[in-house]
């Protein structure tokens, strides 16, 4: 258990000159407000904020940050006050508790909405101070070590959060320690059982390893004295989520992953980094295609170092890395390493490259409104793994794997996008849906009159490309549908012998558009288009109803006429708002099932069609067509999903799983089964289910089954 000393001390030993008083008088203040409260664990609950302050010291942060570690739930947890704790702490400490604090004033309809909300506020608070989001890492990796005190439930939803939010943050600002130990602890109790089948064999290997890592670093070590070269050299095995990532990207066993065993030289300048690898390649071959160097080209948080694998002894693959001791202090602390506290300074100018990410990602959030898709953004930002290509005058330009000529063109600039007919990639014309790769040199091909199209958005990957074509695709359809809801209401109003032209000048649709609730008339236009308006609900807003007897049958909307042709009824699992009679489609991208977070999308012809959220075309689709629909608890029907299990492949395990199925109360309808090389087995299953509750008892009891490695709900 950590206590004021240990916090204390460790301060002391970076940053002599402290204000230990301010940390004592945090300390003292903590535990009188949190008198009496306890954790989950039946622990009082000033241990969590003395190890969330530990952990800010060991990342050697200032005092202010410390203290921000012990205070950061004191507003949120306990009667304290914002004006209290700047009276006795002042403003510098009350800002970054309050950009911690976890209380939202906003109440959000769904949870994912809340969270992604929750998300764009600490993207906000890291702009004031990227202070905030160390002690928020801080706080969750504490929470993250004493997560078997929470229910099962909640468990595997904070898990999910920390690999899909916290882990990638803390690889992003660089802080390799923390988000190793996050992406540990999330595999732990998102598939515990793969956990600790993986933690068993690496233990059996523990003792073998360890002697095959002491004498690979013996032979370096004698190497580097041969070239009297000063170098430090450790090694370590590679932790469990990376081992668990190697197996689901090549489809293996833990028996066919080789390259466990990574080896790291620090040494004294970068010229003797390049030496040393020279030395490491001359005494084992090196793997082609396995060499990357992030010296030359630095990742986007400032990581450096060689990377390099090659066959070690006894035929075994290692990796070594090559860096010197400040590179090392970066690619530990990351960030931390980097900013520079000042009595009212902020950060030092010569580190604003390590800040472009993140002005980039403040940038998003100004122009994105919805939550969702500025979340969506930020995982694609924040996951990718990286290429480096260059310009044609030799500058470097990092985009994520998979990044094609397109994304490179509005790396340039927008308009470049916009204009963008082909491109060049060492000299050679490429489609544009050609995969950068480190190293090409890129050359764009622009055209005046181009526009972009839709089926970019197929083969972009990075975020900026991917939200200036949702825009400009946006912005066209709009305009379009302005365009046909003035033809319809043009042409539908001299039926009812009224000059729509003339009421646009006298100011009477524009007096319409207000009351429908619209800010100006081409919002009004737009609706006509789309088809959640008519001319006859307008023309009713104008004049008498005497005008209108002719027209009785025009009441009813031009899509529910529409929909009357077609056959088939509304799906009486879905409701759908403001609209009755509608022939409802399920997406086949995405097969919702009840109790998923749904939107509906109007087809011109084909009524409405029904998607889950987070599906590809919900996020893509034009905002303007959606419609609120929700599920219809009362209607008992059942819905077919697919799901994929993965198991090892063993005799009568898919017995097990039928019976583990059929128990939960859910038909197959049907199944594929399919043997690896590896002795695995890949099996996919529709069941019907009657809604999201129903499948995750199905998933659970899958998961029960001795032998299955994974299940995954396929949404495509």
């Amino acid at each position: 258990m950590i206590r004021l000393n240990d916090i204390l001390d460790k301060v002391t030993s970076y940053n002599p000159g402290a204000d230990l008083n301010l940390i004592r008088k945090a300390y003292v203040y903590c535990a009188k407000v949190h008198q009496g409260q306890t954790r989950l664990s039946g622990e009082p609950y000033l241990i969590h904020p003395l190890e969330t302050g530990w952990i800010l010291a060991e990342l050697r942060l200032d005092v202010a940050s410390v203290v921000t570690g012990l205070l950061h739930d004191t507003i949120e947890d306990t009667l304290t006050t914002h004006n209290e704790l700047e009276g006795i702490f002042g403003k510098e400490v009350v800002m970054l508790v309050d950009g911690v604090t976890k209380i939202s004033k906003i109440h959000f309809k769904t949870k994912e909405e809340s969270q992604a909300e929750n998300f764009r506020k600490m993207i906000l608070a890291m702009s004031n101070d990227i202070r905030v989001i160390l002690v928020k890492l801080a706080d969750r990796l504490h929470n993250m070590r004493t997560l078997q005190y929470q229910p099962e439930s909640k468990q595997r939803s904070i898990a999910r959060e920390t690999l899909d939010i916290y882990a990638p943050i803390a690889n992003r600002l660089g802080i390799s320690w923390i988000k190793t130990e996050l992406e540990d602890l999330s595999l732990r109790y998102l598939n515990p059982q793969l956990y600790y089948d993986l933690a068993g064999k690496v233990a059996k290997r523990k003792q073998t390893r360890e002697t095959y890592v002491e004498q690979v670093m013996q032979i370096i070590r004698e190497k580097l004295d041969e070239h009297e070269i000063q170098g430090e050299v450790s090694g370590r095995s590679k932790h469990l989520y990376s081992i668990y990532k190697k197996m689901e990207d090549r489809n293996v066993d833990i028996d066919q992953i080789y390259d466990l065993v990574a080896i790291r030289v620090l040494v004294d300048s970068i010229r003797e980094c390049y030496e040393v690898l020279g030395i490491i390649h001359s005494t084992w071959k090196p793997i082609p295609g396995r060499f990357k160097d992030y010296i030359a080209m630095p990742k986007g948080n400032m990581y450096q170092s060689l990377h390099t694998t090659v066959i070690g002894p006894d035929g075994e693959r290692m990796e070594v890395q090559l860096r010197t001791a400040e590179m090392h202090r970066v690619a530990e602390a990351g960030i931390a390493a980097h900013w520079k506290y000042k009595e009212g300074k902020g950060y030092d100018e010569k580190d604003s490259k390590r800040f472009a990410w993140l002005r980039q990602l403040l940038e998003w959030q100004q122009e994105l409104q919805d939550s969702r898709e500025f979340m969506d953004t930020v995982k694609i930002d924040l996951f990718s793994d990286e290429v480096y290509v260059f310009t044609p005058r030799g500058d470097v330009k990092d985009f994520p794997k998979g990044a094609t000529p397109i994304d490179f063109a509005f790396s340039v600039h927008t308009d470049i996008g916009f204009r963008c007919v082909g491109a060049k990639v060492n000299g050679k014309l490429v489609p544009l849906k050609y995969e950068l790769q480190t190293g090409d040199i890129v050359e764009v091909i622009t055209s005046p009159h181009h526009t972009p199209s839709k089926d970019w958005l197929k083969v972009v990957k990075t975020s900026k490309a991917r939200n200036k074509i949702r825009s400009w695709i946006r912005t066209e359809e709009r305009n379009r549908s302005i365009h046909l809801g003035r033809e319809i209401c043009e042409k539908d109003f001299r039926r009812y012998s009224q000059n729509f032209a003339k009421l646009q000048k006298s100011g009477d649709i524009r007096r319409a558009a207000v009351e429908f609730g619209f800010t100006v008339e081409d919002d009004l236009m737009a609706a006509i288009g789309y088809g959640k308006l008519t001319s006859h609900q307008i023309f009713s807003k104008l004049f008498p109803t005497e005008h209108l007897e002719e027209r009785q049958e025009r009441k009813e909307s031009r899509l529910t006429k529409v929909m009357e042709r077609l056959t088939g009824k509304s799906a009486s699992a879905i409701q759908i708002s403001g609209i009755e009679d509608v022939m409802v489609r399920f997406g086949k991208c995405c097969n919702p099932v009840p109790g998923d977070d749904v939107v509906g999308f109007i087809t011109r012809g084909r009524g409405v069609t029904v998607h889950t959220r987070d599906c590809t075309f919900a996020r893509e689709s034009d905002p303007e067509r959606r419609v609120d629909v929700t599920w219809n608890r009362a209607k008992g029907s059942v819905m077919p999903v697919r799901i994929k299990v993965s198991c090892h492949d063993e005799k009568g395990i898919l017995a097990h799983i039928t019976l583990a199925i059929t128990n939960s109360e859910a038909n197959i309808a049907s199944a594929t089964v399919q043997s690896t090389v590896d002795k695995r087995g890949v099996n996919l299953f529709e069941v019907e289910v009657t809604d999201l509750d129903h499948l995750k008892r199905v998933i659970n009891q899958i998961m029960k089954v001795k032998g299955v490695i994974q299940v995954e709900r396929l949404k495509g």
